[in-house]
């Protein structure tokens, strides 16, 4: 893959390779950001598929910046959080608010199989990135949206967070007493979702194989 002119490779994280990696042949566009759809894609690119990661020009994706722990990397301190939910990926820096960073994403998109974001329900179709845009151009691109509620339904609009989901579902009052509910030690909410991602996905390439078509996945 030719990187566009103005695109700026930032940094990338490799684990050790596997024997065989299954999923050599496909190219992820990743567009989300700090846990579930990030841990999504790293699980394609552990798994051998080309991710190519995009990041906020001046402050990329705000787990760089979480911590601690952190970590020291050849005289520079890392997040580990990041590193831990971005690795084996190609991590990237672009402006989307701008045209020619709305045509760089696009003509991405027509080189990768596969395309997550996490942004709220509507907003990079008014980039003239959203499902329908990219999907009239590539009918073969399968584009997995994840929100916290949807893309329609009365709580659409609404960001999701994995505490406030933990709270919704339940799941706080059976890690506490009754009186103080818990939320868990790790997010696994966000680990749950980017894992049933990871399986609407393969299964939207596997359908792609008959029809030709991709599809909009809703998590």
């Amino acid at each position: 893959l030719r990187v566009p002119c103005g695109l700026v490779r930032r940094y990338s994280t490799t684990s050790s390779p596997l024997p065989h990696r299954p999923l050599q042949q496909l190219r992820v566009l990743d567009m989300s950001r700090v846990l579930a759809g990030p841990w999504c894609s790293q699980l394609f690119g552990d798994l051998g598929a080309e991710v190519i990661k995009i990041e906020h020009p001046d402050k990329g994706d705000e787990t760089r910046h979480w911590g601690p722990p952190f970590y020291d990397d050849h005289g520079e301190q890392r997040s580990a959080y990041f590193s831990c939910a971005n690795r084996n990926k190609k991590s990237v820096a672009v402006d989307i608010s701008t045209s020619k960073g709305q045509s760089i994403i696009t003509d991405l998109a027509g080189k990768c199989d596969v395309m997550i974001e996490n942004f709220k329900v509507g907003a990079l179709s008014k980039y003239n990135l959203g499902y329908e845009q990219l999907s009239s151009r590539y009918p073969g691109l399968v584009y997995c949206s994840i929100t916290g509620f949807g893309q329609n339904g009365p709580m659409a609009s609404l960001p999701g967070y994995d505490f406030a989901i933990q709270a919704m579902g339940g799941l706080m009052s059976i890690t506490g007493p009754p009186d103080q509910p818990y939320k868990c030690g790790v997010a696994i909410v966000d680990i749950m979702t980017a894992l049933y991602a990871g399986f609407g996905i393969m299964s939207a390439l596997h359908d792609r194989t008959k029809s030709g078509k991709g599809r909009h996945i809703d998590m």
